[in-house]
């Protein structure tokens, strides 16, 4: 298992959790039913997480106000110490376990629908999208 997702899971998830997450991730078996819980993942530790709300500029287009968005994000983790490239735990097969660029990423998980954790530095700072919320995790 990559270091990014074993950091990530014991830095910010409720340790009642963390064994299990760990041993599904571990497993190319057992991996699914780790990404099929992402869209609706409420065990992330709340002294860590925090909501992010989508910025952007109400006069601009859709498409342009998405593209806004997706950039306030990076602004907010470049400005937390991300770096160019993370490593992403999906419910999306096509970029589940992947090192992605930072852009490339949150382009495929903002409004997917599909749970995402994309983790920047790890054990120390991670972004969440789910169905019902997006989240900074850092340390």
């Amino acid at each position: 298992m990559p270091e990014h997702e074993q950091a990530t899971i014991m830095a910010f998830v409720v340790r009642d959790k963390q064994e299990r997450l760990l041993l599904l991730a571990a497993s190319p078996r057992n991996r699914k039913k780790l990404t099929r819980e992402l869209g609706h993942f409420r065990w992330f530790d709340k002294r860590y997480s925090t909501p992010v709300s989508w910025s952007a500029d109400p006069k601009r287009k859709l498409w342009d106000r998405h593209l806004q968005g997706i950039e306030n994000i990076v602004l907010l983790l470049r400005s937390k110490g991300a770096g160019q490239s993370c490593w992403v735990i999906s419910e999306n097969v096509e970029i589940d376990g992947k090192l992605l660029p930072l852009e490339t990423a949150l382009e495929s998980v903002i409004g997917s629908g599909m749970g995402s954790i994309l983790s920047c530095i790890p054990g120390k700072l991670a972004y969440f999208e789910g169905e019902d919320e997006s989240l900074l995790l850092s340390k």
